[in-house]
């Protein structure tokens, strides 16, 4: 008689036990295929029919699909696969499918998977305002949202986002130009009592309008971005300091209209800002740190 045939193709000595062996849902999904790359599982899965099942049937039981672990560029046929079978993902990145990530490619992902809490999309420029509207009318526990450099997000997807995630607390708006105050005000007053870090970076059109809403809308918010926001001044910052005892982390470099002393109140307090004090306001924090101002000779 012949040695009987192991699963991969190759003959099996007799008394041998294989990887496949082993049993799939005690050992080889929780201990083995949990710690293989995805990259990995893309080779693993053309070795056989049985470790392709093994694979899809790990596919199918993610909870995290981050796809920058498959490389930094993955061609679309290679994301259908890997995500035909997932219904339970809670953490969902694609920034590396940016180039060509649409509507088609990502809302069937979004509606098999309505536990999503965690979803990155930063860059994705090809989407829409249907994709977003698919994220907030399937995915009501979503609690962070990237739509960083997104340029067609708008007000009224914004809204849509606002009035149908109940659950959000962080949120990166970087670069979204066609968002303005109108916008922003909508998103505190629907959403601001849960909003905790929010990023509005590199976007001219917001300004102290949106800030002051924020501020007051927004009582546990940690950690705010506004570089680049051109329009943003020292009223919004002074709005800030009063309404947000939360805040840890605020960013304001290149918001040319904000002057050290609506800062001030916020550095007492230890709130971490990426721009430094004029040389007096150090030397004076200095003092009040160390109890003593050290001599600074400015002379020529």
């Amino acid at each position: 008689m012949e040695p009987p045939m192991d699963p991969s193709g190759g003959e099996q000595e007799p008394g041998a036990v294989r990887l496949l062996d082993l049993p799939w849902e005690d050992v080889l999904l929780p201990h083995v295929l949990s710690r293989v790359p995805l990259r990995q599982l893309l080779w693993l899965q053309r070795v056989s029919r049985a470790f392709r099942a093994l694979v899809q049937l790990h596919l199918a039981r993610l909870r995290r699909f981050d796809a920058a672990q498959v490389g930094p560029q993955i061609p679309r046929a290679a994301l259908a696969w890997l995500l035909r079978d997932a219904e339970g993902l809670q953490e969902l990145a694609l920034a590396p499918c940016h180039e060509w990530l649409s509507d088609e490619d990502l809302v069937p992902v979004l509606g098999r998977n309505p536990q999503l809490r965690s979803v990155a999309l930063a860059g994705c420029g090809q989407l829409s305002r249907r994709a977003l509207g698919a994220l907030a009318e399937g995915c009501p526990r979503l609690q962070r949202l990237s739509l960083a450099h997104c340029d067609w997000v708008d007000g009224l997807a914004l809204r849509g986002l606002a009035d149908r995630c109940p659950a959000l607390e962080e949120l990166d708006l970087t670069a979204c130009r066609q968002l303005k105050d109108e916008a922003i005000v909508y998103l505190a007053q629907r959403r601001g009592a849960g909003l905790r870090s929010l990023s509005l970076a590199v976007n001219a059109n917001v300004g102290d309008i949106a800030v002051q809403e924020l501020a007051r809308n927004c009582p546990e918010l940690q950690h705010l971005d506004l570089t680049g926001c051109l329009r943003v001044g020292s009223d919004g910052i002074r709005t800030l300091a009063e309404y947000c005892p939360a805040l840890r982390s605020l960013r304001v470099r290149h918001c040319h209209h904000v002057a050290e002393p609506s800062l001030s109140r916020l550095r007492k307090r230890g709130v971490d800002i990426d721009v430094e004090p004029p040389l007096h306001q150090a030397l004076v924090l200095l003092q009040d740190m160390v109890g003593f101002a050290p001599f600074v000779n400015l002379q020529v």
